[in-house]
């Protein structure tokens, strides 16, 4: 087991360097762009600040020369006077930000109005995951229960309604359904807000009980699109499981019927069940950009879309990294739960 452990945390590593590497490989001549401009209007705006340093030089060509000397000096110091892709600067950007040192925003705050990437981050994270994992366990017990319902009586009309409803609601972009319901919800019935961001600032001692609140019309959005899905997902695993010998002879001995379904043969399907559930949040958190910026829901996904759109660079590659770290621990979770489920996997015992 230790073995097997370690194996796949040495793969998650892996993939999380090359991830790493790959999109500071797409970033890094605009970020050095980016962060030359930053230095040049910082020892500017100091000078600017501060009269007596320019009127202590005799002529404009010193004066531009001093500025000059300055500007080089802290290039040298961030190590900008080398090219982005040597690897000293690739090697010290991937282990500043293995150590979540992100830099700061070029034009991004957080809601208290700090700069600095990490605060950005961690202050949108907890709204994501507080939505989509409360969305996808609400979607998974749904879908589990009617999955293994439709299972138990193949071809009946309930059976039927879930396929069908499975089918459309995935028919259907995210993005889309998202405005019929501020639509209907917002502006027709007003029962909740059309934006998910609450009006109040987050040091208020309301402002959770408001954000719970802004939250229901996304929440029951994601919901109602996603349950169908896992619902014919678990039906199909569920239908050739209730087929197999040891449910026969369950059922052969008298066996209680709900007792086969959710405790014999749903344990069965669990592992793959288990398996989507975890790509599912983790994909559900990537997939955040569309659903927040339709809500405006003060999370990940709509930073991610802020900083695509105005090219913050130390946040999109904060960002990046924060969720591939998700992504892979959900894996590699998912991993363990399906050994457990299933002994015949081998984890290195």
């Amino acid at each position: 087991m230790k073995r097997y452990v370690a194996t796949r945390l040495a793969t998650m590593f892996g993939v999380l360097m090359i991830t790493l590497l790959i999109t500071i490989s797409l970033v890094g001549s605009n970020m050095d762009v980016i962060l030359k401009q930053g230095i040049v209007f910082q020892v500017r705006s100091e000078i600017t600040e501060n009269p007596a340093i320019a009127e202590s030089f005799a002529s404009v060509d010193e004066f531009e020369e001093f500025v000059q000397n300055q500007i080089e000096q802290k290039n040298k110091i961030l190590g900008l006077d080398e090219p982005w892709y040597s690897p000293q600067r690739i090697g010290f950007t991937m282990y500043k930000i293995l150590l979540l040192d992100f830099g700061h925003a070029t034009f991004l705050t957080s809601d208290s109005g700090s700069s600095d990437v990490k605060d950005i981050i961690f202050e949108k994270l907890p709204r994501t995951v507080l939505l989509f994992t409360t969305a996808t366990i609400i979607i998974s017990i749904i879908g589990v229960f009617l999955g293994a319902l439709s299972a138990s009586k193949v071809g009946s009309i309930i059976d039927r309604v879930t396929s069908s409803f499975a089918i459309i609601s995935s028919s259907f972009p995210v993005w889309w359904i998202g405005m019929l319901m501020i639509f209907l919800f917002s502006f027709t019935y007003q029962i909740f807000p059309a934006r998910a961001t609450p009006d109040i600032p987050s040091s208020d001692p309301g402002y959770i009980m408001a954000l719970l609140y802004h939250m229901a019309l996304p929440l029951i959005t994601i919901v109602m699109i996603g349950f169908g899905s896992w619902a014919y997902l678990v039906r199909n695993f569920m239908v050739g499981i209730m087929q197999e010998d040891f449910i026969m002879a369950k059922k052969a001995i008298g066996v209680n019927s709900k007792k086969i379904i959710y405790t014999h043969a749903l344990k069965n399907a669990a592992p793959p069940i288990v398996t989507i559930l975890a790509l599912s949040l983790s994909g559900s958190l990537g997939g955040a950009i569309i659903t927040e910026a339709v809500f405006d829901w003060p999370g990940m996904g709509r930073l991610y879309f802020e900083a695509i759109t105005v090219m913050d660079l130390p946040v999109i590659i904060g960002a990046t990294y924060i969720l591939t770290l998700f992504f892979l621990v959900s894996i590699f979770i998912a991993d363990l739960l399906y050994g457990y489920f299933d002994p015949r996997v081998r984890t290195g015992q």
